[in-house]
């Protein structure tokens, strides 16, 4: 698979999300571990977490326990693979909640670690802006957790130009990545893409197809998308994520996938190659 930067490192173009292997209507843990294991058949090398990603009736931290066992378990080489976690974003059953606080997002790290089973995370991405607290003040959390060696690199996520200009005036070089939603249906963080471009980081696309009810989740720009797919014979799942890697050399997306076939078509995107009129007829969707 081609690679791209991410900070120090270069890891596989395309990444795998891997929230839907934990949701309330989840795959059993086996079809999860197969996932995983053919994603880094595929030659993807970034894996994404989050110890929010865990079903109503589970408490924080599932979706780790259950990537922690997938490479546990794969026959392969394992030294290559990124995984890249995050806090900040709370879970009680159904409840999603903030919590940005210096003190708070050292103990989710803590956690983290544990269920990961490392000694430090190799990305780790402050989850979403908490109202309550002053984001130069979560930021300076962040930086203590690299000072203090728990985190190898550090990432924020749903972070709008001014926000990710704070963090990398307080992190430096131990900010590497910016996580937003960011689809053919959902293009609000164009800016936030300049800024990475700009800054040198890397920009990770959740949700970067959409959603996860199919290629209509690609919204009113489906017909184009489901055109360029049949010219290529290919899906148009994969002409999205090649269109959106041809947006900028920084964009390193991370569709979810709850099942191998998924996660295997993704990662050929990286062998799509779009015409200048093609990429041009998408963007203009």
């Amino acid at each position: 698979m081609q690679t791209r930067q991410l900070g120090d490192v270069q890891v596989g173009a395309i990444g795998l999300g891997a929230m839907p292997l934990t949701e309330d209507e989840r795959p059993s843990e086996d079809q999860a571990i197969a996932t995983v294991h053919a994603a880094l058949e595929a030659g993807v090398t970034l894996i994404d977490t989050a110890d929010a990603y865990t079903p109503s009736d589970h408490g924080p931290g599932l979706n780790e326990e259950v990537v922690a066992r997938a490479l546990s378990t794969y026959a392969g080489a394992r030294d290559q693979v990124l995984v890249a976690t995050k806090g900040g974003h709370t879970r009680d059953g159904s409840d999603w909640g903030l919590n940005g606080r210096p003190d708070y997002l050292r103990h989710a790290c803590e956690q983290s670690l544990r269920r990961l089973g490392v000694e430090s995370l190799d990305l780790y991405q402050h989850h979403r802006p908490d109202p309550d607290v002053p984001y130069a003040e979560t930021m300076v959390g962040l930086k203590e957790l690299y000072d203090a060696g728990l985190i190898q690199r550090a990432g924020i996520s749903n972070a709008d130009p001014d926000q990710i200009r704070t963090a990398h005036a307080i992190l430096g070089g131990a900010l590497v990545s910016v996580q937003n939603q960011f689809s053919p249906a959902f293009r609000s963080s164009e800016p936030e893409i300049a800024v990475c471009a700009e800054l040198g980081l890397a920009f990770l696309p959740w949700s970067p197809l959409g959603g996860s009810s199919g290629a209509k989740d690609l919204g009113s720009a489906y017909a184009a998308f489901q055109e360029v797919a049949d010219a290529h014979d290919v899906s148009p799942q994969r002409v999205c994520l090649a269109w959106e890697l041809a947006l900028s050399e920084c964009v390193l997306p991370i569709p979810g996938a709850s099942r191998p076939a998924s996660i295997e078509d993704s990662a050929q995107a990286t062998e799509l190659t779009l015409s200048d009129d093609e990429i041009t007829r998408l963007s203009a969707t």
